[in-house]
């Protein structure tokens, strides 16, 4: 006996409409862009190497909290 399976269309799934509304949260994209570029701005007007690395380790901190929230809300509205 042979197994048929049915193959879905990704791109209407629901995984798919839950990940285009957690990415719709423009407060947390804002601030999370805002959250980056302060300091990073402020460092290269320092212009110490010290206050580059802060800077960097600041953004990739604020990288990944966004990124949590973000596939956080993305399971949360998902439905599979």
């Amino acid at each position: 006996m042979v197994a048929v399976t049915q193959r879905r269309d990704v791109s209407k799934g629901p995984g798919l409409t839950a990940l285009r509304g957690a990415l719709k949260d423009w407060r947390r994209n804002v601030v999370a862009l805002v959250l980056v570029v302060a300091p990073l701005a402020l460092a290269l007007v320092a212009g110490s190497r010290v206050a580059l690395y802060g800077a960097a380790l600041a953004a990739f901190v604020v990288w990944m909290a966004w990124f949590v929230l973000t596939a956080v809300d993305w399971l949360e509205r998902a439905d599979f």
